[in-house]
């Protein structure tokens, strides 16, 4: 749990008194030379008990702090010590600024709308001209900046164009570079078969699927592709030509 506040203000009972000024003397010895070790600082401090007992610290010498306060306490008043003429001076230029601030307290208030009530007619047409050349300067300076805007719009729009036909001139440059030939390249691969012819050796292979390839062959044709009939068909129409050329048979 934290400390309980304590009332600043005298303690009447002298045993808590003294017990208090005991303890809060330590400490404020011991902050004082807490300060003028960690801060190089020069630090005297003088106290008087209530029974008139002194306690007393010093960071370097009592006597040399003393005098050198009393040295600053000099230098200050003379520098303080203006004449009384310029005193008088400076003290109605402050009241004519604070005069000066609370009339245009005032001024602003009463653009604003507010504490209009001691104010004469005069005094209302007046303050209603000005502002209506203030609104009148506000809409000039309003239009200013959208024609600012719209001009600034268009030099983008102009530039964008340019860089658009551009772009356009330099396709048709390149388009104009690549021009399509007379012969369209083929879209595929071109085949060229080689030719291919049978000797005499290779028809007299035995065996009917050689007489077949020898059929085949026969016709010289320059691609090795072929498409027909089966061998079997061959045979048959060839066993039918050889019937109808060959003599007839003898009874």
């Amino acid at each position: 749990m934290g400390r309980g506040k304590i009332e600043i203000k005298k303690i009447e009972n002298a045993n808590s008194r003294q017990v208090t000024f005991s303890k809060r003397r330590s400490g404020l010895l011991k902050k004082a030379h807490e300060l003028a070790v960690l801060c190089d600082a020069e630090v005297a401090l003088i106290i008087f008990s209530s029974t008139g007992r002194l306690f007393e610290f010093s960071s370097s010498s009592m006597k040399r702090t003393i005098a050198r306060y009393k040295n600053a306490l000099e230098t200050s008043d003379v520098s303080v010590g203006k004449p009384k003429l310029q005193q008088i001076e400076d003290l109605k230029e402050i009241d004519s600024l604070k005069d000066e601030i609370s009339r245009l307290q005032v001024k602003q208030m009463r653009l604003l709308g507010k504490d209009l009530s001691g104010l004469s007619m005069k005094e209302l047409q007046q303050l209603e001209k000005q502002l209506n050349e203030s609104l009148l300067s506000i809409k000039a300076k309003k239009d200013q900046l959208l024609m600012d805007q719209l001009e600034h719009s268009r030099v983008q729009e102009h530039r964008a164009m340019l860089e658009n036909e551009t772009l356009r001139r330099q396709i048709a440059e390149l388009r104009g570079f690549h021009t399509p030939s007379d012969r369209p390249e083929p879209m595929y691969l071109e085949y060229y078969p080689i030719a291919a012819k049978v000797s005499s050796e290779t028809v007299a292979t035995s065996g009917s699927d050689a007489i077949c390839n020898s059929e085949y062959d026969k016709t010289d044709s320059d691609v090795t592709l072929h498409l027909g009939p089966p061998c079997d068909s061959i045979r048959k129409r060839k066993a039918t030509e050889s019937d109808c050329g060959s003599p007839a048979a003898s009874p």
